[in-house]
């Protein structure tokens, strides 16, 4: 079976003058290199595609393949996860991880938070703001966490994130409104401890494979930021849960697993509130996969899953899901 890999590579973007945090979602070559080692381990031929231009040219061309593992996450707009998932999605070649509507969806994180509370689901109150005009308007109370509305990686999130008066919160938000050109999404801050848990499978095989608790070191506020992400190894540590809680935010996951119609694996993250009661954050329905760095792989290994594991039981949930063409 021949597996076609689409992906975003990082340094790419670097020569082209991008900064490393514009391209931090993008991936590094260790990263590609390690998923076509798992799937080639696993008995599959893979072929490399790269982002969805280079696709473009080879479904123009008439290159196919029976599935393509698609990592791509794009640069620009609110659409840019979606774009290689909707072009082959016209060419009628499945793909491993969610459709274009799902990671629209996840992206733009006001969205995906109404879509979320309308299902009953708790998640902290939130405000939109699109323009400085907003600002004027209301919004819940101090404190507040302001991040970008259409990014992820912790881009734009820092311990100027958390605003605790009128001053600070007029100041960040502008500040992001005009270096990120995108939405601010304000939420009420959940004052509790940050989970992060993994899920593979559809429908009712859907299983979460682990929540590990994102634990900072002491001389680090408490904030999963952008720095905080890029040097976790000095300033986190990563602790599996168990128990009660364990069973609480699996819970939660699987609901907004099948509530934003997620695909084949990914992460949900959650906070706790005043109570101790998980509550939903986001959903990354295209979680990163780096076999040494990225949560869902660090994850999957704290609960007895190798990378080539979790590659497996990645490919078994896709290939349940859809029906393989011969090419």
């Amino acid at each position: 079976m021949k597996i076609g890999l689409t992906y975003d590579l990082r340094s790419e973007y670097l020569a082209l003058g991008y900064s490393a945090e514009e391209t931090a979602e993008l991936d590094t070559e260790e990263t590609v290199e390690g998923i076509e080692q798992a799937l080639r381990k696993l008995g599959y031929e893979t072929e490399r595609i790269g982002h969805a231009r280079a696709l473009m040219q080879r479904l123009l061309r008439g290159d196919r393949w029976n599935c393509v593992f698609n990592i791509c996450e794009g640069l620009q707009g609110d659409g840019r996860e979606s774009l290689v998932p909707a072009l082959l999605d016209a060419w009628q070649i499945p793909y491993v991880f969610s459709g274009a509507t799902a990671l629209a969806l996840s992206l733009d994180k006001a969205l995906c938070k109404r879509i979320v509370r309308d299902a009953g689901i708790p998640t902290p109150d939130f405000v939109l703001v699109r323009s400085e005009e907003d600002l004027k308007k209301d919004k819940p109370a101090f404190p507040l966490f302001v991040k970008p509305a259409w990014d992820g990686t912790g881009k734009g999130i820092s311990e100027q994130s958390l605003v605790n008066g009128e001053e600070e919160y007029l100041a960040v938000c502008t500040g992001l409104l005009r270096r990120f050109h995108q939405p601010v999404l304000v939420e009420s801050y959940l004052p509790g401890r940050e989970f992060t848990a993994g899920v593979v499978g559809n429908g009712a095989d859907a299983r979460v494979i682990g929540v590990m608790e994102v634990v900072f070191r002491p001389s680090v506020r408490r904030i999963y930021s952008y720095e905080n992400k890029q040097d976790y190894k000095n300033r986190v540590e990563y602790v599996n849960t168990t128990g009660e809680l364990f069973d609480k935010c699996a819970r939660l996951a699987l609901r907004v697993w099948e509530v934003t119609a997620s695909r084949d694996a990914g992460r949900i993250d959650l906070r706790l509130n005043e109570a101790g009661e998980p509550e939903f954050i986001e959903i990354n329905p295209l979680a990163g996969l780096n076999l040494h760095d990225s949560d869902l792989p660090i994850l999957a290994r704290l609960n007895g899953m190798d990378f080539t594991g979790l590659i497996a039981a990645i490919m078994q949930a896709a290939e349940k899901r859809m029906c393989m063409k011969e090419v």
